[in-house]
């Protein structure tokens, strides 16, 4: 019985979401919108959503739409729509299929791949040693601790580098 309960509320909640979303591309793709309309809109998204990132965004737009209901200033009609289009994105993100598994850990990355992605290098390509010198001295020049780096970063990537020149030398932590 709470599975079906929620399940419904999931049925529901998705139902706003995509009367939300047509009502906030209505208020994007008109010329003239009702700013007015729009602050209710958003008022109610950030009194009836569950999504935290949701009720931010609405939350953030709320003045700015406002703003633009009392105002006819260019500038505040921009912003308004801006704004729209934010909670718009976050909608979208929020109504769009997923794929694959949900709410999966990622995938631990090896010392090797952790030392590569540091080294901005491709995860599956054969890498030759002066391969790895190369990427070393690229990072190595924003992350020495005479040019604004920290010391750790710096001495981080160095064990990096020693990682993929010696692969066998080292244990995955």
């Amino acid at each position: 019985m709470a599975y079906s309960s929620a399940l419904l509320n999931v049925a529901r909640m998705m139902e706003r979401l995509e009367s939300w979303k047509l009502a906030l591309e209505r208020l994007r793709a008109s010329d003239t919108a009702e700013w007015a309309e729009a602050g209710r809109l958003v008022a109610e998204i950030i009194r009836m959503s569950t999504d935290a990132t949701l009720r931010q965004a609405a939350e953030q737009a709320l003045p700015v739409l406002r703003q633009a209901a009392d105002n006819d200033d260019h500038g505040v009609t921009l912003a308004a729509r801006r704004r729209i289009g934010v909670i718009l994105d976050v909608v979208h993100d929020l109504t769009a299929p997923r794929f694959g598994r949900r709410n999966a850990a990622p995938k631990k990355l090896s010392s090797e791949d952790r030392a590569r992605k540091m080294l901005g290098l491709p995860l599956a390509v054969q890498l030759t040693c002066e391969d790895i010198n190369q990427a070393y001295r690229r990072a190595a020049k924003g992350m020495h601790p005479d040019q604004g780096g920290s010391a750790q970063a710096f001495i981080d990537l160095a064990a990096a580098r020693d990682v993929l020149i010696h692969p066998g030398a080292h244990k995955d932590a």
